[in-house]
This record gives C-alpha cells, sequence and structure tokens, in this order.
C-alpha cells in the first residue's frame, strides 16, 4: 500500500531517528547478508540502499556476503554436482575454482557496482586480499571448507577510514596457498569481533529466534548470552539457528556489542533495526555485569 507522507510528518520521522543516528555516529556495523533478501531483486534494492543510508550518515558499515545460490547455479551450468555434508558443502578444487568466479567474481562486484548506483563508495574484498581471513582445513571428508585461525582487519580499518564500505566475499587462505570455503556466518562473527564492532547484523529467512520454531509470534526479541546458553539446554534451539546462535555467543565473548538475528525478507529491516524504537528480529546481548 502506497502511503503519502506530508511535510511535517517526514520532518517527523527523521526527527525520531536523530538519537538514534547520534547513538551509531562514527561506530562500525557489521551486515551479514544472504538469504531471501539476496535472491529478491526488489529486497537487495532496498538493504543496499539502506547500506548506503546509514553509511551517508556517518556510520561504518562493512557487508559481508554469502552467494550458496550463485555458487550451487554456476555448478549446475557447468555440470558439477553441489554435494552437502552435516549441511556444508564438500569443496573440491574444481568446486574452489568455481566459488572462486561466483563469490569473489560474479556476487561480490555485482553488490559494489549496486552500492554505487545508490550512491555510495564501496570496496571488493575476499578474505584472501591482505590475509583479511587466514584458515586452515576444517574437516578432510569436505574438502576445501576453512576454519578461521585469524582475522587480520586492516584492510577493512583501512577502507572505513577513507570512507569506503567493504563489501567482503568469505574465501580465505591457509598457509599453503590453498583458497578455502568460509561459513558466512563465521566469518561474519569473526570480522566484526575483530573490528570490535558495535554491533553484528545477521540476516536470514524468518522472523528472528523462536520458542516455536514453526509460530512466528513466539518471537524472543531479546536476550542475553547466558539466556541462549540456557535455551540450548532446554533445547528451543535446533536445526539450522543453531550454528548462527553459536555466531552470535561468539561475536559477543569477542567484543561485539550486540547482535541481532534479523528477518532480512521485511522491506527495509536494517533501518527499522537501527533507526526505530521498534527494532526487528532478536537482540542478543553481553550479561548484565
Amino acid at each position: 500500500m502506497n502511503m503519502v507522507f506530508s511535510n511535517a510528518q517526514r520532518a517527523e520521522v527523521l526527527t525520531q531517528a536523530l538519537p538514534y543516528i547520534q547513538r551509531y555516529y562514527g561506530k562500525v556495523i557489521v551486515v551479514k547478508y544472504g538469504g531471501n533478501a539476496m535472491i529478491n531483486e526488489e529486497l537487495k534494492q532496498q538493504v543496499m540502499e539502506d547500506i548506503v543510508l546509514l553509511s551517508l550518515i556517518g556510520i561504518k558499515i562493512v557487508v559481508v556476503h554469502g552467494g550458496g545460490p550463485e555458487l550451487t547455479g554456476l555448478m549446475k551450468k557447468l555440470g558439477k554436482e553441489s554435494v552437502f555434508v552435516d549441511g556444508l558443502r564438500v569443496t573440491d578444487k574444481e568446486t574452489i575454482d568455481i566459488a572462486l568466479m561466483a563469490l569473489a567474481g560474479k556476487v561480490n562486484k555485482s553488490l559494489v557496482n549496486l552500492i554505487s548506483t545508490k550512491g555510495g563508495n564501496a570496496v571488493g574484498l575476499s578474505g584472501m586480499d591482505g590475509h583479511l581471513i587466514e584458515a586452515q582445513i576444517k574437516d578432510d571428508k569436505l574438502g576445501y571448507v576453512g576454519q578461521i585461525t585469524e582475522i587480520n582487519p586492516k584492510p577493512i580499518t583501512d577502507l572505513l577510514n577513507n570512507g569506503y564500505i567493504p563489501v567482503i566475499s568469505t574465501l580465505g587462505c591457509n598457509n599453503n596457498g590453498d583458497i578455502l570455503n568460509i561459513n558466512g556466518d563465521s566469518a561474519a562473527s569473526a570480522i566484526a569481533g575483530a573490528l570490535h564492532a558495535d554491533r553484528l547484523i545477521m540476516m536470514t529467512d524468518i522472523a528472528g529466534l523462536l520458542r516455536d520454531k514453526d509460530d512466528p509470534r513466539t518471537l524472543i526479541s531479546e536476550l542475553t548470552v547466558s539466556d541462549a546458553v540456557n535455551l540450548f539446554k532446554d533445547g528451543f534451539i535446533s536445526g539450522g539457528m543453531i550454528p548462527k546462535v553459536d555466531c552470535c555467543i561468539e561475536a559477543i565473548n569477542s567484543g561485539v556489542g550486540d547482535v541481532t538475528i534479523m528477518d532480512g525478507r521485511i522491506p527495509h529491516s536494517i533501518l527499522i533495526e537501527l533507526l526505530t524504537d521498534e527494532g526487528a528480529g532478536t537482540l542478543v546481548t553481553a550479561d548484565k555485569k
């Protein structure tokens, strides 16, 4: 539904956002971008608009992106079948070459270009640039799938300090020079920790953390790390949400201020989360001292 706002109403909206702009001005926000918001073209446009707007009001935005569907699609075109073990893609030498093309190439550069068309200044990086993501092989049965050993944030901070939006594909390398595919959530969490980011936003295809995974009305709007650990113990966190919540806990324990698990299917969800009273998704915070 299209709504028409008067100039006075527009001014009121901006005024209400002022405390939040002041709160985040000059702070580092890491956005893990993926899921439906990456596939749906209209949502993609809106996410990039949000990122550019936040950058222009003085927030230091870092985008860490996935691209699994793009990789699967390119593999299919090249006659290569995708194989998964425990939810992780088995990555042989041929697959890692295709991942390099899909993630560090097509996906990364298309996002950089889209941010540019929205009026932002972005630079694309992979985890191999400046040894940004150093890793080791996670499990021999998975092939070239990496587990992060170190994040070297200087390439990111140099770009942020010069007014750019870093856009990062999650490919890393080991000491032998092998290119490794890194889980996007794990990479975003580790990068946010290395930057001591004020906030990590993880975009997903569900409303947030739910007490009942089949009922969006059971959304948990806020919880502490201890609350999350207790939910694990009680069996409320299951399936694909387990690694996401693990990444939230790891991020906060490594120095990130707060983490939001957010529904990326909602238009302008990033702005709703950062610049309104309402917020979006589930906010995970450190334990109160």
